[in-house]
């Protein structure tokens, strides 16, 4: 089966085509980086307006490159949800319309099932069961996986995601947009230890997180010192060291709450070098396995949608001619392909 994945969630545009005999053929991607760095942060309007503009051209990239035309193509899927409402709307119906020109079947797929099922389009791929530690924008999850659908949330943010946090603290340390990437490049130059922020959550039981605290903590001390280039990268480092103590630990517990001993990490935090060597440090030594996407795949991409997409069009899911976008949907909604009737959003 082959089939073209759309993504258009926030402010990427991504395209691709995956076969599910001959894996990953092809994949295109635009940022919204320039568009949005002036405003420091994402105008979700003026990204609707960009997919507008780049979704049809990147289709026809990602068809030429993968040497298909619409005859060659069995499904299409698309991300519903979560996400920017008109920036799904855009993806949502460029897909439902090729899909009914062609005459195949299209699939809305869970955004987090797609960053979920990243790791799989690797050739080293995990096996289920697994547990997922999801580190996506506005979302930080753990999930126990034992396959396609059949997830069982652990635990997640409270308030503010991983990602955020990441964000909030670089614009409060002035850097420019996007602020995650630059607060661990400022973070690389600097030292932890100088400043004491504190480790949210990890006195406490369970496998939930909450990150304003730590913001919080950081706007205190860039507010009561004086902050030169070094000390700035003192703090950065001091930021992501909490950060990423934090998340290992309740990876740590999770999988010695489930007895499972592989991790899978995915989304936009999840390609953090610090994060991965503590991960990868934390979960040998437990005699465990850990797995993570190519970093061009932690950050939203098609290759991702068209993967989760496959599976379960190959299972017999398909959604009927409506559709509907989904600002908010949880993860636990989703059922195992062949569950439900339809895993239409």
């Amino acid at each position: 089966m082959r089939v073209l994945g759309i993504e258009t969630s926030c402010d990427e545009t991504a395209t691709a085509v995956f076969d599910t005999g001959r894996g990953l053929l092809a994949h295109r991607l635009h940022s919204q980086i320039g568009l949005h760095e002036s405003y420091g942060g994402v105008v979700p309007e003026l990204a609707s307006r960009d997919h507008v503009r780049k979704l049809t051209p990147l289709i026809r990239h990602v068809l030429a490159d993968s040497h298909s035309g619409g005859a060659d193509i069995d499904g299409v899927a698309y991300t519903a949800g979560p996400g920017l409402v008109g920036a799904l709307l855009v993806g949502a119906s460029v897909a439902r319309s090729l899909a009914y020109a062609w005459d195949v079947p299209a699939i809305g797929v869970h955004h987090m099932e797609g960053h979920l099922l990243a790791p799989m389009l690797e050739d080293d791929a995990p096996d289920f069961p697994f547990v997922a530690l999801l580190v996506s924008g506005g979302h930080t999850l753990l999930v126990e996986v034992d396959g396609v659908g059949r997830y069982k949330t652990l635990g997640e943010s409270l308030d503010d995601a991983a990602g955020e946090a990441f964000d909030k603290t670089a614009k409060l340390l002035g850097l420019p947009y996007p602020g995650g990437p630059a607060l661990a490049a400022l973070a690389d130059r600097g030292t932890p230890g100088r400043f004491k922020l504190p480790r949210p959550m990890l006195d406490k039981p369970g496998l939930d997180f909450s990150f304003s605290g730590l913001k919080t903590a950081v706007m205190l001390e860039a507010r009561d010192s004086a902050l030169d280039e070094a000390a700035r990268a003192d703090l950065a480092a001091e930021f992501q060291q909490a950060v990423v103590e934090t998340l290992t630990a309740k990876a740590q517990r999770a999988l010695a709450q489930t007895g499972i001993g592989t991790l899978i990490v995915a989304g936009g935090v999840g390609a953090n070098r610090a994060l991965r060597g503590s991960l990868q440090r934390a979960v040998v030594s437990l005699g465990g396995r850990v797995f993570f996407p190519r970093p061009e795949f932690c950050t939203d991409n098609a290759a991702m949608i068209a993967y989760a997409g496959a599976r379960r069009l190959q299972a017999g899911a398909v959604d009927d001619l409506s559709f509907e976008a989904r600002a908010r949907w949880p993860l636990d909604e989703l059922s195992a392909p062949g569950v439900a009737e339809s895993t239409r959003a």
